[in-house]
């Protein structure tokens, strides 16, 4: 970091806009380095009236005098391009992504589910079936809605420690993969039995992985949370289901940051087609398209994209599973 010469302007909330079909994601980094936040906001929305997205210096502490004047000539207005990028490297683009190097901690709970061989884990609304055979074992979690995010963040990565409750938490953090949802119970209160209830940040562990930062008796903790890298071995896994006009292709193992936001599929006789998100990290396609190799192209939230080539052969069949490049 170059020396600051901000005169004291402090933390600065910086802002990232990614427009979607109906709404805008955007994402708040508080500090350097910097910690992120996101919320959603529909894409017609008077940013006038949104007092959060305003870009603020509050406190005394500085930060580097390029982040400044980054900041001062930024000021959020309504866009009808793609969006405000504050980031000059990957690695920061990672940061803003939410996982990578300087990320800081967010507050939530985690309860556990599953036994002890984790066996009521396997399936899932992420659609991965058989975890162990996905490679995924027992360091899975079952997301809240604030932090499913419908689906997209299927195959992302945490790293979780217990806080603040001497008696019942162990030392250490683990890291865990979204692999499912875990849903509201609307009938009891967010602070009894509702712990899933939006919107609170709520992890629901395999049991096995539990005991690694708790005690069972507990039930459930505080925990503090934060995205990391999925370190994978081999590379990106597709399963090809469905029949010759609806080819469903599951993503599994990805690397990175893990959580697939597009696919793209070519055959050898045609080009690229963009594939639709039927649920979980199961991605469709409607075209007919027996007979021909497959090459995938899958991009993470980072905006990082690894192209497979002729991953699946002509002769390819239901059921199979082919093995492409990674992260």
């Amino acid at each position: 970091m170059d020396k600051d010469t901000s005169n004291g302007l402090g933390k600065a909330t910086i802002i990232c806009l990614e427009y979607e079909k109906k709404s805008m994601t955007i994402l708040k980094s508080n500090s350097n380095p910097f910690s992120v936040s996101q919320f959603q906001v529909p894409i017609n929305a008077d940013p006038g009236k949104i007092g959060s997205i305003d870009l603020v210096f509050k406190s005394k502490r500085k930060v580097n005098k390029k982040w400044v004047q980054a900041i001062r000539g930024s000021r959020f207005q309504k866009m009808d391009f793609l969006g405000i990028f504050l980031v000059s490297s990957l690695a920061m683009m990672k940061t803003i992504h939410g996982y990578g190097v300087g990320v800081g901690w967010s507050n939530a709970h985690a309860t556990f589910y599953g036994g002890g061989d984790a066996s009521g884990t396997m399936g899932g609304a992420c659609g991965y079936g058989n975890l162990y055979s996905q490679g995924y074992g027992t360091s899975t979690a079952a997301m809240s809605t604030a932090l499913f995010n419908n689906g997209l963040t299927c195959g992302a990565c945490f790293e979780i420690k217990c806080v603040n409750d001497n008696r019942w938490c162990l030392a250490g953090t683990i890291i865990v993969t979204a692999t499912n949802f875990c849903p509201p119970n609307n009938a009891l209160p967010n602070n009894a039995g509702g712990w899933c209830n939006p919107p609170l940040r709520h992890f629901d562990l395999s049991q096995p992985v539990f005991q690694h930062i708790a005690h069972l008796k507990a039930g459930i903790v505080p925990v503090q949370y934060r995205r990391v890298a999925c370190r994978k071995s081999g590379g990106i896994m597709f399963t090809i289901n469905g029949h010759s006009y609806f080819n469903l292709v599951l993503i599994t193992n990805v690397g990175g940051p893990g959580d697939v936001v597009s696919v793209s599929i070519k055959g050898s006789r045609t080009g690229w087609q963009v594939m639709s998100r039927n649920w979980g990290q199961n991605w469709q396609s409607n075209s007919y398209m027996n007979g021909q190799a497959f090459s995938f192209k899958v991009t993470t939230s980072d905006g990082r994209s690894v192209i497979s080539n002729n991953v699946a052969p002509p002769n390819w069949a239901f059921g199979k599973t082919y093995t492409g490049g990674q992260f």
